[in-house]
């Protein structure tokens, strides 16, 4: 088990739009590619210095079948602009197609708000189109903020329900 450390240097004066419309402290987050057969160390083989180093980050790989590319975020950039990845690397003596040379890493780190959340989902800094042509007949503004807004299509009078999100 080794350490992979992003840092992700930015202004602590910079702010965000926050959920609720308020300006906030930025969020970062990063994404990390390693080689194949590389991945996210399990917690009972890491040490306790990389554990402090850790704090209460949860990482995850980008897809079940893609253990090497893990990603975090978003977490809070004033206490996080530096994250500790603990990563596994594979055994040449379990796996004979292992060898260790010199491999590439890619990395990514994000300031602010991102366009999209590690799930795929998009966060509130995006651009939303409608999922129907036609009347807007209803806008609920939900009582956590964000909006539910109802369209009656054009073409058939079916009703379709787009959510938007606070922010």
């Amino acid at each position: 088990v080794f350490e992979a450390v992003v840092r992700i240097p930015y202004d602590l004066q910079v702010k965000q739009v926050l959920a609720n419309g308020k300006k906030g402290a930025l969020n970062v987050g990063a994404v990390l590619i390693l080689p194949e057969g590389f991945e996210l160390a399990p917690p009972d083989r890491i040490s306790p210095e990389i554990k402090e180093k850790i704090g209460n980050l949860s990482f995850q790989s980008y897809r079940p079948t893609k253990k090497n590319i893990l990603v975090i975020g978003p977490v809070p950039g004033q206490k996080y602009s530096e994250i500790t990845f603990p990563i596994l690397s594979p055994d040449p003596a379990t796996n004979k197609d292992v060898h260790f040379l010199k491999y590439p890493i890619y990395v990514g780190g994000n300031r602010g708000r991102g366009q999209i959340y590690p799930d795929g989902s998009k966060s509130n800094n995006n651009v939303y189109n409608a999922t129907a042509a036609g009347i807007i007949s209803k806008i609920i503004r939900k009582e956590k903020g964000g909006y539910e807004i109802t369209i009656v299509e054009a073409s058939d009078g079916r009703q379709v329900v787009d959510i938007i999100p606070p922010g």
